[in-house]
């Protein structure tokens, strides 16, 4: 059964977060008193993730050439009912490929047979899709976007958290595959409190617009739902679009 899929973490280590700082880094108390900076690998504005007090759980690295022992993985949420948010930005794709070997999402099961991530495309060419699936047989080449979410409104996730002028271009340049390809942009909902998905439009309203668009013309949608929690990630199924 896919919804069986887990990914799972290293061990955790337990903390309260006491501030996000420089984007990369955050300052955590941990259970045992002991205050650490840990690296947190999210550069965005992390709307609603980041609130001091909060829970988090930091994983360790004992690699004596790391500036920073800690990162920080995940944030336990209060609103609208706790739930645990991933915070390492690095995880969703290294997920999503495993997920992808596996043949694990219907939406995509039987049409491909090979996986190669980071393949130059776009129409400057400067572009990297995050993974092309192609198949021995005559099927379209699929293009794969994932984009990392964890703003939510109740139980709507949303994407952007704010403006993007690099979403916007992705949203284009899958666009401009269309009718030779087919382009998919996947949402991988980091918080398993969200049933359903839509754009962003009060931080991007422009990428609302391109979202649209996209959908119109036959850019494939797939909000994928995960459920977070120290011991790892669970794959929930599709959240609902609104648009």
């Amino acid at each position: 059964m896919i919804t069986d899929f887990f990914y799972p973490y290293p061990p955790l280590i337990s903390g309260i977060l006491l501030k996000r700082y420089k984007r990369f880094f955050a300052d955590i108390e941990l259970l045992s008193g002991e205050i650490v900076t840990a690296h947190c690998p999210n550069t965005g504005p992390m709307i609603g993730v980041s609130t001091p007090g909060s829970l988090v759980q930091v994983s360790k690295n004992n690699n004596l050439k790391r500036k920073l022992a800690y990162t920080w993985e995940i944030i336990q949420v209060t609103e609208p009912q706790p739930t645990w948010v991933g915070i390492n930005t690095a995880l969703p794709n290294r997920i999503i490929k495993l997920a992808l070997e596996k043949q694990l999402f219907p939406e995509l099961t039987g049409r491909y047979s090979e996986i190669r991530p980071e393949v130059i495309y776009g129409i400057d060419r400067k572009s990297r899709v995050d993974f092309l699936l192609t198949s021995k047989e005559s099927m379209p080449a699929i293009y794969v976007e994932v984009k990392n979410t964890t703003l939510a409104q109740n139980n709507v996730a949303l994407f952007p958290d704010t403006v993007t002028t690099r979403g916007q271009k992705h949203l284009q340049e899958l666009i401009a595959l269309l009718p030779n390809a087919k382009p998919v942009m996947l949402y991988f909902i980091n918080r398993g409190d969200c049933s359903f998905f839509a754009p962003a439009d009060s931080y991007d309203p422009i990428y609302g617009k391109l979202l649209r668009e996209a959908v119109e013309k036959g850019v494939e949608i797939l909000p994928y739902r995960f459920d977070i929690s120290p011991q790892g990630s669970r794959y929930l199924g599709l959240a609902k679009l609104l648009l």
